[in-house]
């Protein structure tokens, strides 16, 4: 009786269950679009943010930049008359420097036991951050006049070419980034975010020796494999692991990775570092250890991984905003809207059927009987509202991941007065720090909507929830008239 006297109520009032479920419906696939699309900003935030290679850093110092023309000669070749081998007028030279980024000062090795004294620093290491640069071709023979000269070379390929023997020359700069570390230490820093793809990682019985872990990205590209050697500095380092990232968004800190001991001594920096990696006790004292490092340490640099977000974020950070922000209190209006709507409704319908309520009460339907029946249509309308939102919502994010938009994470004067914005060789974005990362993050990223179990359940009940609210309101004003009201209107 209840369910065919339900079915024939909607039956007949197709119009007004139309009305209602359609501004359920479109409450509810806005939900869920929005509450996808937030979750795919925060995705792709996160997919930005994992290019910090530091997983077990939260801090990071670095020296200060250095003001334009404190560098010296920065990437600099100056070759003898002797350098390389003469023929017919021309010489040929092969040489590979090793250097630091003149941008930006270097610091004291002893600034790493000044960090590990510090309250709430659980743990730090230290890295020299290099550029291997090689300047290789034939240049003109200047022997006979006792000379020196030589091309400065920046982090590219160059080429110049003229005729052999008529002061002409042709050469070739290539380099790659190279970043000494303590491998006695390397479960803080860029080694910790990295995975052994062959051989192994650097154990603290390396240091002194020349070995080297390669970037499997940069392996691959130069046909490097694990037993094999790759020149640094014109020493030959034997490759004994090759790495690659953790995530699969984000490229490793460097291409090569050596001891720190003799990274210094082959790059002649004598005791120092680039960069020190921190890793503080819990998160809540990240920024306590930061202005603790901070005052012992005035002229550094000190970053931290939310100074990287609020920076490298970008268009992610506005899109998160306006998604969160707008979207929230735009879904929370539009429902609010519908399920007026639907109370609005279902109260007119309720007036214009008291013949209807008072004839059922006049032969013995009790108040609790009626009220049920209005809010059994009304929770059916907004099961159908839900139903159709669910089919709406989905349609939505399948076209959103079609479609697959992608969001710039580049920020504006990225690396500019970060740490470890230093000049990068290799193509993998620097050594130096968090800027680094941050430039290897500074790429489209791919925008989906992820689908959440929680999120269409919510929904769904919201739109029951609504469509309980409005029977609620019509079962109150139904259960309001009287058989004489019924009596009447027939009379």
């Amino acid at each position: 009786m209840y369910w065919t006297y339900l079915r024939r109520e909607l039956g007949g009032r197709k119009k007004q269950t139309i009305i209602v479920a359609a501004g359920l419906a479109i409450a509810i696939a806005l939900v869920i679009i929005v509450n996808s699309l937030a979750a795919g900003v925060r995705d792709a935030q996160a997919a930005a943010l994992q290019a910090v290679y530091g997983v077990g850093t939260d801090l990071t110092v670095t020296g200060a930049a250095q003001q334009p023309g404190s560098g010296g000669n920065g990437q600099q070749f100056q070759f003898g008359k002797d350098s390389g081998s003469a023929s017919g007028g021309t010489r040929t030279v092969d040489q590979s420097r090793l250097m630091t980024d003149f941008r930006r000062g270097t610091l004291a090795a002893s600034t790493l036991a000044t960090i590990e004294k510090i309250d709430g620093v659980a743990g730090a290491s230290a890295a020299l951050s290099l550029t291997n640069t090689t300047f290789s071709g034939q240049m003109p023979d200047i022997s006979q006049n006792g000379a020196n000269a030589g091309p400065q070379g920046g982090g590219q390929a160059s080429t110049q070419s003229g005729s052999d023997g008529a002061g002409g020359s042709q050469f070739d700069i290539t380099s790659f980034t190279v970043l000494g570390i303590d491998p006695g230490n390397t479960a803080v820093g860029p080694l910790s975010a990295v995975t052994v793809s062959s051989g192994r990682t650097l154990a603290a019985s390396d240091q002194g020796k020349d070995v080297a872990l390669v970037d499997a990205t940069y392996a691959k590209t130069n046909s490097l494999k694990t037993g094999g050697t790759v020149s640094v500095a014109g020493t030959k380092m034997t490759i004994v692991g090759i790495v690659a990232s953790a995530s699969s968004s984000a490229d490793t800190a460097s291409d090569v990775y050596i001891p720190l001991d003799v990274a210094q001594k082959l790059a002649d920096t004598g005791d120092v570092v680039s960069t020190v990696y921190v890793q503080a006790s819990s998160s809540a004292d990240i920024s306590a250890v930061q202005a603790a490092i901070a005052k012992a340490l005035p002229k550094d640099t000190v970053s931290s991984q939310a100074d990287l977000a609020s920076t490298v974020s970008g268009s992610l950070a506005s899109a998160s905003s306006l998604i969160t922000n707008l979207g929230t209190w735009l879904s929370i209006i539009v429902l609010a809207v519908a399920v007026v709507l639907a109370v609005l409704f279902t109260i007119s319908g309720v007036s214009r059927r008291t013949r209807e309520f008072g004839t059922l009460k006049a032969i013995g339907w009790s108040n609790g009987r009626v009220v049920g029946q209005v809010a059994g249509e009304s929770m059916v309308q907004g099961l159908i509202g839900g139903a159709v939102g669910l089919v709406i919502g989905l349609a939505g994010i399948l076209v959103i991941d079609l479609i697959a938009p992608t969001i710039s994470s580049a920020p504006t004067g990225l690396g500019q007065g970060l740490p470890g914005s230093g000049t990068t060789g290799g193509g993998q974005g620097g050594p130096g720090g968090f800027a680094s990362a941050a430039q290897s993050a500074a790429s489209a990223i791919v925008l989906h909507a992820p689908l959440s179990v929680a999120v269409l359940v919510a929904a769904v009940g919201l739109a029951v929830l609504g469509g309980l609210v409005a029977g609620a309101f019509g079962g109150w004003r139904a259960s309001r008239l009287s058989p004489a009201e019924a009596l009447r209107s027939v009379a």
